[in-house]
């Protein structure tokens, strides 16, 4: 009995069809599952016996963590730059604004940080869980003794942490919106009056690739027509519009986690009224994608940023000098 097997593009199942022409249904392709961006600060210690305790919990972790293929984790050498270049003081004491400025800077949508605590030669093991972008925080707790193996406990938190992360994510990451209810936002924001005629010019590179097409400027542009903007043909020259929108954007790859990529992008954006070549708004935005090849996730990770900075920066065109 002869078997054919039938390819069918983008879909990773067979069918099987026998010499009856009986086909057996195919099966339906595996949800995508979520992936978290997430940077692990360091742990603050207290009490004579978590002396040095802190970063070696905070490595530990780092470590079990990377191997969740569910959550994708910003380079700790990158981290600590950033921060420093900030001049943010993150070592388990993190408040929500410092959470939120974290987010935006690194791209990460989860904290961990945390403590690590001896108190009469028990040694507790503090994690604290935060979102960015919902400002929610979470805890995980390990209780052992001041003898106990730093490393053994270290990796029990951190798969408490990750369980956590996954299991209440909806706490920590906020919901992703739809377009239509972003642009309907927008339009609220804007009110009714006229809007002036806008040129959309934004530059963008992929470091390491070449870049396709601007997906940042589509973006942006897309916005702008949504919203009830005149949008004039770049080609056309700035001259024809009231108000140029000019910006730069670069994507780079961020690490690689299985089949998943992740790629940070950064959009930075000014706004020039054409006839008194006044500043009307300026905004930038940072973002973390992760896609199974690099340059579609640095294309979404541009688009996601560049939406965010639309929302914010168009209402802006409308304000009276």
């Amino acid at each position: 009995m002869k078997r054919v097997i039938v390819s069918v593009m983008g879909i990773w199942t067979a069918a099987l069809v026998t010499a009856w022409g009986v086909v057996e249904p195919a099966k339906e392709a595996p949800a995508k599952t979520a992936v978290y961006p997430t940077a692990i600060l360091s742990f603050k210690e207290t009490g004579a016996g978590a002396h040095d305790l802190g970063q070696k919990v905070s490595d530990v972790v780092f470590a079990t963590l990377a191997a969740n293929p569910a959550l994708f984790l910003v380079d700790r050498s990158e981290l600590s730059k950033t921060l420093q270049e900030h001049e943010l003081n993150l070592s388990g004491m993190v408040a929500p604004d410092q959470a939120i400025k974290v987010g935006k800077i690194t791209g990460a949508k989860v904290l961990v940080t945390g403590s690590v605590i001896d108190a009469d030669k028990t040694l507790y093991l503090v994690a604290k869980i935060i979102g960015t972008e919902t400002t929610r925080v979470l805890g995980a707790t390990v209780k052992g003794k001041s003898s106990d193996d730093i490393g053994t406990l270290s990796e029990e938190l951190a798969k408490q942490v990750a369980d956590t992360i996954l299991k209440q994510a909806d706490q920590l990451v906020a919901k992703e919106v739809k377009m239509e209810d972003r642009i309907a936002a927008v339009k609220k924001a804007l009110g009714d009056g006229k809007r002036p005629s806008v040129v959309v010019r934004v530059v963008e590179r992929h470091v390491g690739q070449a870049t396709i097409d601007p997906a940042a400027e589509t973006e942006i542009t897309l916005f702008c027509k949504e919203a009830g903007f005149d949008v004039i043909d770049p080609k056309a020259g700035d001259r024809k519009a009231d108000v140029t929108i000019l910006g730069e954007g670069f994507s780079e790859f961020g690490m690689r986690h299985g089949n998943l990529v992740s790629v940070k992008a950064r959009v930075e954006i000014k706004a020039v009224d054409q006839k008194t070549d006044r500043i009307l708004a300026t905004d930038r935005e940072t973002y973390v994608a992760v896609d199974l090849t690099e340059q579609i996730a640095g294309k979404t990770a541009l688009q996601n940023a560049a939406a965010q900075i639309a929302e914010r920066l168009l209402p802006k065109l409308m304000q009276k000098p």
